[in-house]
């Protein structure tokens, strides 16, 4: 994976974790009202879901982290697959948002914009690894 993949990735992974400790221990915070629309009158009826989507998107950091590590490792492919997975799911996760609420649109460009970014970021540095790697050099 190249630099910028990497980067975009590390930054993917610290957003869905910073996310997930919010949607986990701080969705009542009023201030918070622009990311989760939460009202008050709703944080019981919710309480359950903000703590499962919170500690999931916990976890999908983690996984993109171990995938950070593993390209760094002797897994580059295994670490590849991993975060190539996760940003997918987010990808997905974020039309998704946007097709079933619509009026959640800037939540759903912030799930799936940076994985997106990571993907493509990927995609590229293939081909440009590819591309570079068949090319013969002159000597």
């Amino acid at each position: 994976m190249n630099p910028v993949a990497q980067v975009l990735a590390a930054l993917e992974a610290l957003t869905l974790i910073v996310i997930g400790l919010l949607e986990t221990f701080f969705s009542r915070s009023a201030e918070l009202y622009p990311i989760f629309l939460i009202e008050p009158d709703e944080y019981d009826a919710v309480a359950l879901w903000t703590r499962n989507v919170g500690v999931y998107n916990m976890l999908m950091g983690i996984a993109i982290v171990v995938g950070l590590v593993l390209v760094h490792r002797s897994g580059r492919q295994a670490g590849r697959a991993i975060i190539l997975t996760v940003c997918a799911m987010h990808v997905v996760l974020g039309v998704s948002l946007v097709v079933t609420a619509p009026e959640l649109w800037l939540s759903a460009v912030f799930e799936f914009g940076l994985a997106l970014a990571v993907i493509v970021a990927i995609v590229i540095g293939d081909r440009r690894a590819s591309t570079s790697a068949a090319q013969p050099t002159s000597g």
